[in-house]
């Protein structure tokens, strides 16, 4: 115990600690995918083995890519302001200025606003966190509700009054540098208000068959897709069967989706090597030599604190690698993977993580590369749907938690914490998470009834789970079916293929641009990583929560930074972590309160959206039956 007073290095670290198991443990997505979806067994201790690999298995690429990723200063990852300016808010004496007040006021003020208004829209008046005012208009038309519905259709006038539905998948918009919410902003109203009507209006790949807005999987009339039908007891792909039953259809918009995946990956390689390329082989060459390109921040740390050395990192790397081995031979039947499809996942971590982490620091936007993996695997090993899950978690996720420790990485920098202490407190909280996660994701699993059942769940349920939906489906298309079977040549989505091209070319039309107009200073901001990454989050994310997020982000971006830059400077981060902590305080207390026990409203103002917009997700094509919905 520290018998001094609580100074705010002390803060930071038991930030970075809760920080390093803040996030989802996205394996426990495997464990639901297989014990509720696919209704298969798994034994505790190869899932526990899985959870605990993905998380560390990030700490080695974090620990290779620090020179590149920390250390410059225009790596600067825009999200660390927000809680760089909270720190400071908490700890710095201030002045308090008449009739002004301190940042510290200003927080507590905030954060109790936002704990006291949470219990509108997180339990008494759910409402508002999806206002379809549109479909009020005509409330039996599906073409109006398709249009107006901000979580089934477009979303036209949709809007959330509900900080967790702006913030919850884009994140802070009050964090979001206004080049990149411009660029967000661009790729989510060409995708959802050009590409998408043009598409299903056009009927492109049957789109009218199926809800404009779905991640489902279909037959081909429209009927939900019975996927246990075609496993056989391998756990494999039952062909005869598939043949049968026919081919997975998907909404015109989820094909969009994946296509727009294809772009990103793409893209993002072809933009950082053009506009990034010449610096990271820069670093690359100089990270060992002792007058390499340093920010203030990293020769202060330097000159005062030891390093973590590297071999801390390859150790947790080497120990790592070799249990997730161990799980692909030992527990083969179990995961599918193996032991060459480690390796082949690692390598792919090490090659996309600089790239993508280049991106996060810059834009505060992380391009979603989870297809590149699927994708992979899906050709050289397919019909082996665990194999696919688990491949995607060790080359793709573990990029995201070293994203995610780089980050603190830098944190600790701006606040000058020891590194080694820093090390220690991301090795701790992380271990700790892994523990509760599993624990909480096991147990929930076995009490609560109909889980993540939508069909057999309240239509206001917290238990629908809707990302791990997306993430069975997913591992379906990817892994049980295979991407030969959905966009090669024995599928019906081949043309989506194309995207790869577009996402290669686009990027370097705007560096032809830049050289051809070096005066046009804006062009530089044209980010395509960030405009044809902007929707990879949807589904799950909905209309609704873009809408929402993209008009904070450009009032307090635009707006405020501009007409009002003092408040901006003093006040918009101290926001952003006020909101963010009252709504969470709000969420654990109506949950321990309310939720356990299943004590809901039922009124006009916890109508969900599927209520007022109920026929947004009917199919509008000729002789089409679905539940609820108009036959045309």
């Amino acid at each position: 115990m520290n018998p001094g007073p609580f100074n705010v290095k002390e803060h930071v670290r038991i930030t970075i600690f809760a920080n390093s198991g803040a996030g989802t443990v996205y394996a426990t997505h495997i464990l639901s995918a297989i014990k509720l979806y696919y209704k298969r067994s798994l034994p505790f201790l190869p899932a526990f083995l899985i959870m605990i690999t993905t998380q560390f298995l990030g700490f080695g690429w974090a620990g290779l890519f620090r020179k590149h990723l920390v250390e410059p200063g225009e790596m600067w990852w825009p999200s660390n302001l927000v809680q760089v300016s909270l720190f400071s808010a908490l700890h710095e004496k201030e002045k308090k200025k008449k009739g002004g007040m301190t940042r510290i006021q200003f927080f507590l003020i905030v954060l109790v606003t936002s704990f006291a208004y949470y219990i509108l829209p997180g339990y008494l008046f759910t409402m508002i966190t999806s206002i379809s005012w549109v479909c009020w208009l005509s409330p039996k038309s599906v073409l109006v509700n398709q249009l107006g519905s901000g979580e089934q259709g477009l979303g036209i006038g949709a809007v959330g009054i509900d900080w967790a539905t702006i913030s919850s998948y884009l994140g802070s918009p009050l964090a979001s540098p206004i080049v990149a919410t411009i660029n967000v902003t661009v790729g989510f109203v060409v995708v959802v208000y050009v590409v998408t009507p043009i598409c299903y209006w056009l009927n492109l790949y049957n789109a009218k068959t199926y809800p404009i807005f779905s991640s489902g999987l279909f037959m081909g009339n429209g009927s939900s897709y019975d996927v246990l039908s075609i496993i056989d007891n391998k756990f494999h792909l039952d062909r005869d069967i598939y043949a049968k039953t026919g081919p997975i259809q998907m909404s015109t918009f989820f094909a969009v989706t994946y296509g727009l995946g294809f772009a990103t990956l793409s893209a993002t390689m072809v933009h950082v090597l053009l506009f990034h390329g010449s610096d990271l082989w820069k670093q690359t060459r100089g990270a060992f030599k002792r007058n390499k390109k340093m920010d203030i921040h990293t020769r202060i740390m330097k000159k005062n604190y030891k390093e973590v050395p590297m071999w801390w990192f390859l150790v947790i790397l080497v120990i790592n690698i070799a249990v997730i081995v161990f799980i692909s031979v030992y527990y083969n039947a179990t995961v599918q993977l193996p032991w060459w499809g480690v390796l082949l996942a690692c390598a792919i971590a090490v090659v996309f993580t600089p790239l993508i982490g280049v991106i996060v620091a810059t834009t505060n936007q992380a391009p979603g590369l989870n297809v590149i993996t699927e994708y992979v695997i899906g050709y050289i090993y397919p019909e082996r749907p665990v194999a696919n899950m688990c491949f995607k978690v060790y080359g793709y996720i573990s990029m995201t938690q070293a994203l995610t420790f780089i980050q603190d990485f830098k944190l600790g920098l701006y606040m000058k914490i020891p590194p080694r202490s820093m090390y220690m407190a991301q090795v701790l909280g992380t271990l700790v998470a892994v523990i509760v996660y599993t624990g909480t994701a096991w147990w929930l699993m076995a009490e609560i009834p109909h889980l993540c059942d939508k069909s057999l769940l309240p239509p206001d349920s917290e238990w629908t789970c809707p990302m791990d939906r997306v993430f069975f489906d997913a591992s379906v298309i990817w892994g049980l079916v295979g991407p030969r079977r959905m966009f090669g040549d024995l599928g019906e989505y081949s043309n989506i293929n194309w995207f790869f091209l577009l996402g290669a070319i686009a990027p370097f039309l705007v560096w032809l641009a830049t050289k051809a107009f070096p005066a046009q200073k804006w062009i530089s901001n044209i980010h395509f990583p960030v405009i044809l990454g902007a929707t990879a989050m949807m589904p799950p994310a909905m209309v609704v929560n873009f809408t929402s997020w993209c008009i904070v982000a450009f009032i307090f971006g635009h707006f405020v930074f501009k007409y009002k830059r003092e408040w901006w400077k003093k006040y918009n981060y101290v926001l952003s972590g006020g909101l963010d902590a009252g709504t969470a305080f709000m969420t654990i207390l109506i949950f321990l309160a309310l939720g356990r026990k299943g004590i809901g409203l039922v009124w006009w103002g916890n109508a969900d959206d599927s209520t007022n917009c109920s026929l947004a997700s009917c199919p509008t094509a000729k002789g089409v039956i679905m539940n609820g919905c108009p036959v045309y």
